[in-house]
């Protein structure tokens, strides 16, 4: 039995839960069909910007020294896949939660990792050369990983979408590569690109948001559960903390240690968003193709409280180490209250 099965019988059923009834294969095929277009364009927008933002130079600067790099993607395609495998264990999620929790887990790192680095006072070239070597590595390692948790769970075995998946993968490296493109022979260009990949981004963002609450807006109620709620909400939490734990363990600079931990708690929620829509059918997936917006949500919020405390600790610190710095200077013969 495959998820699609679990699904069709739930759906023959009628009744979902006591809140109403439900029929999601009567939906609007044309604003169907127009979300799955923009959420392949937002894809799109998204993996140019990014290359936009890549040189070479630097990327063959941290392949020469890949220990940043390497531990990563350990981090990534490690802590976050055995996460959600956990998480949905724990909380006995049937087979399309399962299956939503795994793929956003096996995602490699998103774009939104980059402004939380630099948030964090982290490295920006490593956090966008770790941005890049993830999307590439998830080519192979995401299906992988996906084959590997989804025996754990019954009616899975057979219902990952695998050729959707790398279709979605593929979509997310050529664009990459093009930005890489205009940003190696066409420098003055990319910041134009980028600005501009911004605003359609936030455009076709709102639009998608609209036609997506237009669809399931009688239904909104299926994903805001106990168990979706405390997944979203723990999911980048964990990654964030584990990322962070691991590169002090491995011994690499305060710096590179909580660029780690942002590119670890962050996925790429764009190719999450494009496999849900797009690879799964809407009777199959259902309003569970908003996981991934909820996902967001907690992750800006956890990351953004994080960039506070940090910048609530640096400022407390300052003055101490100011204090002793003017000491060094003159010897340890003067003394002189912190600010």
């Amino acid at each position: 039995m495959n998820v699609t099965d679990v699904y069709e019988r739930l759906t023959k059923a009628g009744n979902v839960s006591g809140n109403g009834t439900i029929d999601l294969m009567k939906i609007s095929k044309p604003i169907n069909q127009a979300i799955n277009i923009l959420v392949i364009v937002i894809l799109l927008i998204t993996m140019i910007s990014l290359g936009c933002k890549m040189e070479i130079s630097k990327i063959k600067a941290h392949l020469i020294k890949p220990k940043g790099v390497a531990i990563a993607l350990l981090a990534q395609f490690c802590i976050m896949p055995l996460t959600a495998f956990s998480l949905a264990k724990l909380l006995q999620m049937d087979p399309i939660k399962s299956v939503t929790v795994l793929i956003c887990g096996c995602c490699p790192g998103g774009s939104l990792s980059n402004i939380f680095s630099l948030a964090m006072k982290g490295d920006m070239n490593l956090s966008i050369v770790m941005t890049s070597c993830s999307c590439i590595a998830a080519l192979g390692l995401m299906p992988l990983l996906l084959y590997i948790f989804s025996q754990g769970f019954t009616g899975l075995e057979n219902a990952v979408p695998y050729v959707g998946i790398i279709t979605a993968l593929t979509l997310t490296l050529l664009p990459c590569a093009v930005g890489i493109i205009i940003n190696h022979y066409t420098p003055k260009y990319s910041s134009t690109v980028t600005n501009v990949g911004l605003s359609l981004l936030i455009i076709f963002s709102i639009i998608v948001s609209i036609l997506s609450a237009q669809i399931v807006k009688d239904v909104i109620w299926m994903i805001l559960t106990p168990d979706i709620l405390l997944v979203a909400a723990l999911m980048p939490m964990i990654g964030f903390t584990m990322g962070y734990v691991m590169s002090v363990v491995c011994r690499v600079s305060p710096q590179c240690s909580r660029t780690i931990s942002m590119e670890t708690g962050c996925q790429n929620i764009q190719l999450c968003t494009a496999i849900l829509k797009v690879a799964f059918p809407m009777h199959v997936i259902g309003p569970m193709f908003l996981f991934p917006l909820l996902y967001i949500m907690f992750q800006c919020a956890e990351a953004l409280l994080l960039a506070m405390c940090f910048r609530c600790y640096q400022r407390a610190k300052r003055p101490a180490e100011d204090t002793k710095i003017y000491m060094n200077v003159d010897g340890g013969k003067a003394t002189v209250a912190a600010p």
